[in-house]
């Protein structure tokens, strides 16, 4: 590994040396560079390349915490130049040159201080606020992201697209009108499924026609941690794809960098489509602090990129161009050393954060009063009318068109949902009453209509995208998971996505279904902070929680998934054919269910039965069977799996001193095992047990039914319960 002394030695060594005769151009043929923004690009690369140093100084001093350096990738403030401070920047890791020329160009803006607050998880980090070391500032346009490797990529899709798609709306943009969205990546990223998944989208839309304003900056230092690139790979899988606009230049050239941003920056903002900007770069100081480079790298490759410096190169074209002499050129950098490690010093004596409350409280802003409000909010009169009795389904397409109607940001969409309906028609004729601006298809990739989503509710849209299964989801969970709920966490709320996704899931399909179609596995979706998961059973639930899912993202910006029992669609019976008792009045638009809160059917002491989805039919039939035996329950409808209603569900089980879970997902993983934990912790002594579906994938057909929990496993367990002996009732 070069060694940050190895770095600095050279550089003095070959400014102060004597130079032989090379190609540097004088500055009036430098590719537009004037002498102010040469100067400017060469303090930001002295920016990052000693911060590098201090991070690392500061990680011996017992107060630094991060070492993925930029020192090599100095040729991304030439791209930062490039841009307008207004131009949304979603970077990758190795952007501190990028990140300091941009607060150059916006000014007011301490780069270097906000960088080593970030290494020092101080709790006064503008941005993330000592919760993580990123790159973002809402000042700057800059987007924080997390290390998760391409995950930005579908959201700077979505942002892209979000631009002229809230102009047409009519509606406001957090983005100017011509704003150019610039997204980086390491070359070994372009391999990743999710950054092959969002250049396509981004293709697929222009190819189609749809402004997208986005530039795929590949910053490419030949090395994926350890593992080599294969030469020229890049250029062949980037360099002739269709709507996608190549260009390509050396990173570590500020003249021939520079001018190719500028080029491939003018061409995006002009044209609105797309543009690959392709920069060969090198790698200074490892992968992070921890890399032994010398495992796997030779001496001479080592050698061969110090001469290849981009901050050496800058320095030269300075001193080529009669601005300064090599001395001023050495003492600006040490200016520039001393102010860095004057506030590396600050930065070590900065305060952690110290509490819980204080390390939490961007996950998951809640003003239910505001939320209440937002609900019961209409701009015109009901697609249904209210008190009609409604189908499962008919309750979801009557609020979406409701709440098209209400929220002129709202946007739904997802597989199949325009034209068609979607798989199940829940969305039929809505693209027809509200546009195609608003109510439209997207390609057959979740990670994209997730993508789209983020960047949609970033720029100011309100997305509600379709997911066609629940396993499907699966494929791009960490959309939800490393993106969706990190933002305001990483951002201590200034940016934010509010997001409503609607997923078609769960078991007990007739004549359909087979594993990907009967999902019954949450477990990926319950244990992100912060996600609210609303899994309605009856119609009027459906309409009302859907109502809180839109009024929570817009008031807070919060992320919910909002879970739909496929098999309860079209249901219109409960207990025997054409008692239409699962029908249900489509409830007032004043009508919302706060988050958190459960339902409760019966008024039995004997037995308290919680559960939620398709399970509610199942515990009310037991229910009533179990009546019949003497056995008076009642049914406990979550309706919440996340933040479960904890204070409605000790009150019921309390009440019979007995509970029974009844959980349509898998014993390991399920939702009960939150449940029953959320009671033990809350002190509850009374009889608890669960039945659940088995730890197995669903199978086709009648076989289906062997593996998901059942009417019988409800009855046999509450009998057993009874047969066990008295309850702890409590009525207090």
């Amino acid at each position: 590994m070069s060694a940050v002394e190895d770095l600095e030695r050279h550089f003095r060594e070959s400014v102060a040396g004597p130079r032989s005769a090379d190609t540097a151009i004088p500055l009036r043929d430098a590719g537009g560079l004037d002498t102010g923004t040469a100067l400017d690009l060469f303090d930001a690369q002295s920016e990052s390349r000693h911060t590098d140093a201090a991070a690392r100084w500061m990680q011996q001093q017992g107060r630094g915490y991060y070492t993925i350096g930029s020192s090599g990738h100095e040729g991304n403030a030439a791209l930062a130049l490039a841009l307008r401070a207004t131009d949304p920047a979603l970077l990758h890791y190795r952007s501190g040159a990028f990140y300091c020329a941009r607060a150059r160009q916006a000014g007011g803006v301490d780069a270097v201080r906000d960088m080593l607050l970030g290494v020092a998880a101080g709790a006064e980090e503008p941005i993330a606020g000592g919760r993580h070391k990123v790159f973002g500032r809402h000042e700057l346009a800059v987007v924080p992201q997390t290390s998760t490797i391409a995950s930005h990529l579908p959201r700077a899709v979505g942002v892209a697209w979000s631009i002229a798609r809230a102009k047409r709306l009519g509606t406001e943009c957090a983005w100017p009108d011509d704003a150019v969205v610039c997204c980086t990546f390491g070359d070994a990223s372009v391999n990743h499924s999710t950054a092959a998944g969002a250049i396509n989208s981004a293709c697929h839309a222009a190819y189609q026609g749809l402004p997208m304003p986005i530039l795929f900056v590949c910053e490419d230092n030949g090395l994926g941690i350890s593992v080599p690139t294969p030469h020229d790979w890049v250029r062949q899988a980037y360099g002739s794809r269709p709507s996608l606009t190549y260009f390509a230049a050396d990173g570590c050239d500020p003249q021939a960098a520079f001018a190719t941003a500028r080029e491939a920056v003018t061409h995006v903002r002009k044209n609105r489509q797309p543009a690959f900007l392709h920069l060969s770069m090198v790698r200074f100081l490892g992968h992070a602090g921890s890399d032994a480079e010398a495992a796997y790298r030779t001496p001479s490759e080592i050698a061969a990129d110090l001469e290849r410096d981009p901050l050496l190169a800058t320095a030269r074209l300075l001193t080529a161009a009669g601005i300064l002499s090599p001395q001023q050129v050495l003492d600006r950098y040490d200016e520039v050393s001393g102010r860095v490690f004057a506030v590396a010093k600050e930065a070590l004596e900065s305060e952690p954060l110290t509490t819980v409350a204080q390390i939490t409280a961007p996950i998951a802003p809640r003003r239910p009063d505001l939320v209440a409000a937002t609900a019961r909010r209409t701009t015109e009169p009901p697609t249904a009318p209210v008190g009609e009795p409604v189908t499962f389904a008919q309750a979801i397409t009557n609020t979406l068109a409701d709440l098209l109607g209400s929220h002129p940001e709202m946007v739904v969409f997802g597989e199949d949902v325009g034209r068609k309906g979607g798989v199940y028609g829940l969305t039929r004729g809505l693209q027809r009453r509200f546009g195609t601006a608003r109510v439209f298809d997207t390609l057959l990739d979740e990670q994209s209509v997730l993508g789209l989503a983020l960047g949609a509710g970033l720029s100011g849209l309100l997305p509600v995208p379709e997911i066609q299964y629940l396993a499907y989801l699966h494929n791009a969970a960490d959309q939800l998971r490393g993106e969706a709920a990190t933002l305001q966490f990483f951002s201590q709320g200034q940016y934010r996505n509010p997001l409503v996704v609607r997923i078609a899931g769960y078991g007990y399909q007739r004549g359909f279904g087979g594993h990907f179609h009967n999902d019954n596995a949450l477990g990926a979706l319950r244990d992100i902070p912060g996600l609210v998961i609303a899994s309605p059973s009856r119609p009027d639930d459906a309409a009302a929680m859907l109502r809180t899912c839109v009024a929570t993202a817009k008031v807070d910006g919060t992320v919910s998934a909002f879970l739909e029992p496929i098999a309860l669609y079209h249901t219109r019976d409960l207990h025997e054919e054409g008692d239409n008792a699962w029908l249900a009045a489509y409830p007032p638009p004043a009508a919302h269910v706060p988050i958190g809160r459960a339902r409760t059917y019966g008024t039995g002491t004997d037995l308290t039965l919680v559960t939620f989805g398709n399970g509610l039919p199942i515990s009310l039939r037991a229910a009533r069977r179990l009546d019949r035996e003497g056995i008076a329950g009642r049914v406990v409808d979550l309706r919440w799996l996340a933040p479960l209603p904890l204070d409605d569900l000790l009150r019921e089980a309390r009440a019979t001193g007995r509970v029974l879970v009844v959980d349509e997902t898998r014993r390991t993983g399920g939702v009960s095992e939150g449940v029953v934990t959320a009671l033990v912790d809350a002190g509850f002594t009374g009889a608890i047990r669960r039945v659940t579906s088995v730890d197995s994938f669903v199978p086709l057909g009648k076989a289906a039914q062997l593996v998901l929990v059942s009417e019988a496993d409800v009855e046999r367990a509450a009998t057993e319960m009874l047969s066990a002996g008295p309850s702890t009732r409590s009525d207090g």
